[in-house]
Formats: C-alpha cells, sequence, structure tokens
C-alpha cells in the first residue's frame, strides 16, 4: 500500500505541475487525446493553475505521507 500511495503521490506531482505551468502561460502542451471540438490552451488560465497548484500539493502531501517510517 505504502508504493501506491507514492507512486500516485509522484503522478500528482507532475501532472499538477505540468498543469500549474500551463495555467501560468510558461508551458504550451498541444492537445493530445481529443475528443470532440477541442481548442488549445492558450495564454494564462487561472483555473488551470489552481487546480494544478492544488494538484501537486496533494502529491507532495502523499509523498511524504508513504515516506514517513512507521
Amino acid at each position: 500500500m505504502k508504493w501506491v500511495i507514492l507512486i500516485l503521490g509522484m503522478l500528482g506531482l507532475a501532472l499538477g505541475g505540468l498543469w500549474l505551468l500551463q495555467g501560468l502561460g510558461l508551458v504550451f502542451v498541444p492537445p493530445i487525446l481529443c475528443v470532440g471540438d477541442c481548442t488549445p490552451l492558450r495564454g494564462p488560465s487561472a483555473p488551470w493553475a489552481i487546480a494544478g497548484l492544488i494538484l501537486a500539493a496533494g502529491g507532495l502531501v502523499a509523498i511524504r505521507h508513504a515516506a514517513r517510517r512507521r
């Protein structure tokens, strides 16, 4: 169980960091698996930056929790 939490935390930290950077307008990644009418994110976006910050913080909490010795 400890390894699952660690892996999910690392994934959340990486994805949240990407969303944060995209939301701040520092990184641009075009849509990959688009279903329907997708438009790429252009420029800063506060909702994506906030979502990325929350996910990255949750990932850090999960990593710290998994790394603690019990």
